[in-house]
C-alpha cells in the first residue's frame, strides 16, 4: 500500500514560512512540521500549532547554519559569537567525529534543543535535521537517544530511491546513489531505538523546487511504503510588499534560488491528486 506524509520543514524561521504551513494545513494539505525552535519567528510558530491541533509537530534539529539554543560561552566549539552555527558541512562534519569536546557540546544543544521543544507544550511527534545532519553517525546516534528521553517515537529518514527519480527525468548521479545508500546507517540506528520511519523520502534532489509539475510526477511512481514528501513552503506576503521581491531577507540570505511561493502552490494542488495516484494520506 503506498501512504503518504506532507511536511514542511523550517516551520518557526520566518513569518512567511509560519503563514505558509497554517495555510496549507488549515486547507487539508499539510499533515506535518518540523519546528526550528531558535529561529527568528519559533514564538509566532508555536502560537499557530497551538491552534491547530491536528498538525503534527516535530523538532528540526538545528546544528548547521542557523541559530543554537545555548549561548554561545557554553558552545564556543559549535558557533560563533552570534551564537550561530557555521555553514561548512565537512568541517563540522569532521569535528563532530574526532572532537571529544565539541561531542560533549553538541550532546548539550542537541538536548537544549529538545528541552525548549518540550517546553512549548507541543506533543512531539517527530526528528529530524536541518541540512539532514542527522545522516551524520554521532548527530544521528545523539538525536535518537536524547531524543528517546524526551519522548521521541519517529524520525524522518531522507532516502530518495534513484529509480524514482529516474522515472520523473531526473537522473541520480554518483553522489546522490551514495547518498541513498548511506542512510542505511540511519535507518539501522532508529531501528535499533525502536522508532518509527518512513522507507522513501523525497525533497533532497528538487529541493526548493518542489513544482506542482514535479509533485505530480512524483505521486504518479511513488513506491510502495510511507513516502514522506517534504516541502519548503513561504507565502508573498509580509511588510516588504509581495512576490519575490517582497520575499523575507532571511529567505533571500540563505536560499536564494528557492522557490517558495510555487512550492506552496504545489503543497496546496498536490492532495488531489493522492487520490488520483492510487495512494492515501498517513496520519501517523
Amino acid at each position: 500500500m503506498k501512504r503518504v506524509i506532507f511536511s514542511a520543514d523550517d516551520f518557526g524561521l520566518t513569518q512567511q514560512v509560519n503563514e505558509a504551513v497554517e495555510l496549507a494545513h488549515r486547507q487539508g494539505a499539510l499533515t506535518s512540521a518540523s519546528l526550528m525552535v531558535a529561529g527568528p519567528a519559533a514564538a509566532d510558530a508555536v502560537r499557530r500549532a497551538r491552534a491547530l491541533p491536528g498538525l503534527r509537530v516535530g523538532l528540526h534539529l538545528v546544528v548547521i547554519e542557523g541559530p543554537a539554543v545555548l549561548p554561545p560561552s557554553e558552545i564556543p566549539g559549535l558557533v560563533d559569537a552570534a551564537g550561530q552555527f557555521p555553514s561548512d558541512q565537512l568541517r563540522l562534519g569532521m569535528a563532530y567525529f574526532f572532537r571529544p569536546r565539541v561531542r560533549r557540546q553538541l550532546a548539550a544543544e542537541i538536548r537544549a534543543q529538545f528541552a525548549a521543544f518540550a517546553a512549548t507544550g507541543l506533543t512531539l511527534d517527530h526528528a529530524n535535521a536541518h541540512k539532514h545532519m542527522h545522516l551524520h553517525p554521532t548527530v544521528g546516534r545523539l538525536l535518537i537517544g536524547i531524543g528517546r528521553e524526551f519522548g521521541l517515537r519517529a524520525i524522518r529518514i531522507p532516502a530518495e530511491p534513484p529509480a524514482v527519480l529516474a522515472a520523473c527525468g531526473t537522473r541520480v548521479g554518483l553522489g546522490g546513489r551514495a547518498l541513498y545508500c548511506w542512510t542505511g546507517v540511519l535507518r539501522r540506528q532508529a531501528r535499533a531505538a525502536g522508532l518509527a520511519t518512513n522507507d522513501a523520502c523525497f525533497g533532497l534532489a528538487w529541493s526548493g523546487h518542489m513544482t506542482t509539475d514535479r509533485v505530480r510526477c512524483l505521486l504518479g511512481a511513488l513506491p510502495d511504503g510511507v513516502s514522506e514528501i517534504y516541502f519548503h513552503p513561504a507565502t508573498g506576503s509580509g511588510a516588504a510588499g509581495h512576490g519575490a521581491a517582497g520575499r523575507d531577507a532571511t529567505l533571500r540570505r540563505l536560499m536564494p534560488d528557492y522557490e517558495h511561493e510555487a512550492e506552496l502552490a504545489a503543497l496546496l494542488a498536490c492532495r488531489e491528486a493522492v487520490c488520483e495516484a492510487g495512494a492515501r494520506e498517513a496520519i501517523g
